[in-house]
């Protein structure tokens, strides 16, 4: 199903986008990048947490860790990540193939500018075995993303 709802959404928002499909998993970004042939850095994790009682998706390049004293001072309050039940259901992507793209729930994404030193990233795509290739410019156009620096 999650796959299917990205593909869903590049269907109507970005036709020229393909997804790829893996016979192994890019669960982690390890895998991915050795899968893909990149830098684990070009490979685009999604994280999930919860600030306040809102849940928000964070992009960030596959290799950085998030700063937390960054993240306070930037949302004004501390996060936490969100268990692998929530992240199912705020959306809709098991954990390992999380991606800003075909959610179940409206959520406020946000990109690292971590992202930004590469011309082409790869974020999952709603599996575990899924990715597409793209900028980390129209990956932000795409899904109303707002820029921010929460990376060591």
């Amino acid at each position: 199903m999650s796959l299917q709802s990205v593909r869903e959404f590049f269907a109507e928002h970005a036709p020229d986008i393909e997804i790829i499909e893996m016979n192994q998993s890019t669960a982690t970004v390890d895998m991915a990048a050795r899968a893909h042939g990149v830098v684990p850095g070009q490979i685009a994790k999604t994280l999930s947490l919860k600030i306040k009682n809102t849940i928000v998706l964070i992009v960030m390049r596959g290799d950085a860790r998030l700063d937390n004293k960054k993240l306070k001072d930037t949302f004004g309050a501390k996060a936490r990540m969100l268990t692998v039940d929530e992240v199912i259901i705020a959306t809709g992507h098991p954990v390992g193939g999380v991606c800003p793209f075909g959610l179940e729930n409206p959520l406020q994404v946000y990109c690292d500018r971590s992202l930004e030193v590469f011309d082409e990233v790869l974020p999952a795509a709603g599996a575990i075995h899924s990715a597409v290739r793209l900028s980390p410019q129209r990956m932000a156009q795409l899904t109303d993303a707002k820029w921010i620096d929460v990376c060591l």
